[in-house]
């Protein structure tokens, strides 16, 4: 049993006794920030006394006198400030629940039910198919990915999803950029589109359909041309996306195109419902949505004076058919630029009758690049952007995706390439990967001396500080990673690997693991595979590899 369930079953019982309602509260517990006043509080006391309308050191008191606690969970009890009750684990306890993180294994450890099965969809990067990725959208990548495998783990099915705007203007000015740029390297004239794209990754686009297709695509009329290098270029640019994408470990369950959405239905069942219920009007030839009444600043276009949907109404056809197919809760990533988006789409969405809950928006902030203590400010290749390609190829996978969570999603993050780059323990993924390498390499060396992993083993010798402080720290795993879900951080992952890594170079540090004593190392022994698993899960999670050797 876990501690926190038996000493919520003996404060219910102890409220029962004093004849209090054991149901008026929530008996819940947490880490205490100072961990000098115990491994384990809960501040249940406090919510209860007011409630009660009485003093909440006194109620402690009546609840702690003569409360008798098994030392096979708990070691010691006490009250600090205005009614917190603080716990020591008992080292048996914290020695069984090594046993039991061994057993479980990289498997299961960490997974819970918390998630229900509830059926979720986070929708992320969804970048234009007008250009190369850039570091913003690396950054919603690993974002995006880590928090999949976080919700998978604690109990949720949860499925990710690239939207593909592959229709409307912005791809129609892609192929006239393209088409003004193959004629040019053709030697022929025509008018780059005012709002077009001017990376040179459109030059390089234009001289491989050269090389591939000669100048066949001269003999056009200019808007056949542009149609024809649109979808050439869409087609490559798309595809270098993809092969960035899962070149970055990053796998979607489904890559849904505009396209596909405007040659449905949804569009239509959507203003059929909102005129039903009344929230569509017309005005200056166009049709109007009353976003104003659902909370947004002012009503909304969907149809404009030539007939033509608005993007805005595309959206929400779009995330129509996300419920449609099944999806209980729904998450965008968007980037920085999208305030004004939130409340529009969580108003038409409302107006569809759908719970207000089960759709959110999670804004992911800019991305600085330092180099050498100066801010990156252009591309090599990709015009006014810094590409994906270009800053995975130069730092590394690993790197990449610990940086880009090592900070909220709220936060702008700083990333410092150098930092990155360096195979050392300023480095913190160097930091973490190079704890699981070392336990690798201990495991190995006590083979070699005949010492070998033993779940059988005792225990009960493993009673040092470093030691139990190991035990607890992969104890806070489970709710760390409930908590990150919940909170939709993942960057309480990799502060807790910091932290547990950490813990365990300082354990190795003070105490030898093999040793001339067999029965204390297969212990320790025992506690660095914990350690290991708990590691390796972690980096796992968020998409980085475990090495064995560094």
């Amino acid at each position: 049993m876990k501690v926190e369930n038996y000493l919520r079953q003996v404060f219910q019982e102890r409220l029962k006794q004093l004849r209090l309602n054991s149901d008026a509260v929530s008996i819940e517990f947490e880490i205490p920030r100072d961990t000098r006043f115990g491994d384990l509080a809960t501040n249940f006391v406090m919510v209860l006394a007011q409630k009660l309308k009485q003093n909440p050191r006194q109620l402690a008191g009546a609840l702690l006198e003569n409360l008798e606690l098994d030392h096979a969970f708990v070691a010691s009890v006490n009250m600090a400030g205005p009614g917190f009750i603080n716990f020591k684990l008992s080292q048996t306890y914290l020695q069984k629940q090594l046993n039991e993180i061994l057993q479980q294994g990289a498997e299961n450890f960490g997974k819970s039910t918390f998630g229900k099965n509830k059926k979720v969809q986070i929708e992320f990067v969804s970048a234009n198919p007008t250009g190369p990725l850039n570091v913003v959208s690396a950054r919603a990548a690993s974002v995006g990915d880590t928090m999949i495998n976080i919700f998978n783990r604690v109990g949720f099915t949860a499925k990710s999803e690239y939207y593909v705007n592959d229709a409307g203007r912005q791809v129609r000015l892609l192929g006239a950029s393209v088409s003004s740029r193959y004629c040019e390297l053709l030697h022929v004239e025509e008018a780059f589109p005012e709002e077009g794209y001017h990376g040179d990754y459109v030059y390089d686009i234009a001289r491989q359909i050269i090389e591939k297709y000669g100048d066949k695509f001269l003999a056009l009329e200019q808007d056949r041309r542009v149609e024809e290098l649109k979808n050439i270029s869409l087609s490559m640019i798309l595809s270098e996306q993809q092969k960035v994408l899962e070149d970055f470990g990053v796998h979607f369950d489904k890559f849904f195109r505009e396209s596909q959405l405007r040659a449905g239905s949804t569009e239509k069942e959507v203003l059929d419902t909102l005129t039903r219920r009344g929230f569509i009007y017309e005005s200056e030839g166009a049709l109007w949505f009353k976003a104003s009444e659902f909370g947004d600043e002012k009503d909304r276009v969907l149809v404009t004076q030539t007939g033509e949907p608005t993007y805005f109404f595309i959206d929400i056809a779009y995330h129509k058919n996300k419920f449609d197919r099944g999806f209980e809760a729904v998450i965008d990533l968007l980037g920085p630029d999208h305030h004004g988006y939130i409340p529009r789409m969580k108003a038409a969405l409302k107006a569809l009758g759908i719970p207000e809950e089960a759709f959110d928006i999670k804004l992911i902030q800019q991305v600085n690049l330092f180099r050498d203590g100066q801010f990156v400010k252009m591309s090599k290749r990709a015009g006014q952007i810094v590409s994906m390609r270009e800053l995975v190829d130069e730092v590394g996978v690993d790197a990449a995706r610990f940086f880009f969570l090592m900070r909220r999603i709220s936060t702008p993050l700083d990333f410092d390439i150098d930092l990155a780059k360096k195979h050392s323990d300023e480095n913190p993924v160097y930091y973490i990967q190079y704890a699981h390498a070392r336990i690798s390499n201990i495991l190995r060396f006590g083979e070699e001396k005949g010492v070998r992993f033993n779940p059988g083993c005792d225990f009960s010798l493993l009673v040092e500080r470093e030691e139990m402080a190991l035990v607890k720290k992969m104890l806070e795993f489970p709710d760390l990673l409930i908590r990150a879900a919940r909170n939709f951080e993942p960057n309480a992952l990799t502060q807790y690997l910091l932290e547990l890594a950490e813990e365990f170079h300082r354990f190795y540090h003070e105490h030898r693991v093999i040793s001339d004593d067999l029965k204390l190392s297969e212990a320790r022994i025992a506690l660095s595979e914990a350690v290991r698993i708990v590691i390796a899960i972690g980096l796992k999670l968020m998409g980085i590899s475990a090495p064995e050797k560094m």
